[in-house]
């Protein structure tokens, strides 16, 4: 497949499962054998652990909606830049709602194999997300 086709893969994942919700198509995208190097320590870095991840943003963030910055692409790898805003109406990894709105960004690598990501990773600014979601004093708050 070409560095176009793998971008194309990448933004309709993004549309599908988060701004569409549709955590089924995680098995469309993942290779059977996929490894996801960007969920959290103990979880299973299969398909399941990716739909488990996401599903947990979506539900404490359940009109979160992704937006796609830049997709850069070379050989087998694709790289993205996104920004995602949702508001805090459920759980996320025991904070109860706070109902206040956040603003995340990240950068996720995923590599091909014949159409299926087979490997990915993730890193996002989940302590400014922490701080906007008041669990994490802001530096501001940590002064006074």
């Amino acid at each position: 497949m070409s560095t176009e086709d793998n971008k194309a893969l990448v933004r309709n994942f993004y549309e599908e499962v988060f701004n569409k919700k549709n955590l089924t198509y995680v098995d469309e995208f993942v290779a059977p054998n996929g490894i996801d190097h960007g969920v959290p320590p103990g979880m299973s870095s299969d398909s399941e652990g990716t739909k488990l991840f996401i599903g947990m943003y979506l539900t404490a963030f359940p009109d979160l909606h992704l937006t796609v910055e830049d997709l850069v692409a070379e050989g087998d790898r694709v790289t993205s830049r996104w920004t995602s805003h949702g508001t805090h109406r459920g759980e996320l990894m025991g904070i109860p709602p706070t109902g206040k709105q956040m603003t995340v960004t990240g950068i996720e690598i995923y590599r091909f194999e014949k159409g299926k990501s087979a490997e990915h990773w993730l890193s996002m600014d989940t302590f400014g997300m922490l701080q906007q979601l008041g669990v994490i004093p802001t530096p501001e708050q940590a002064r006074s």
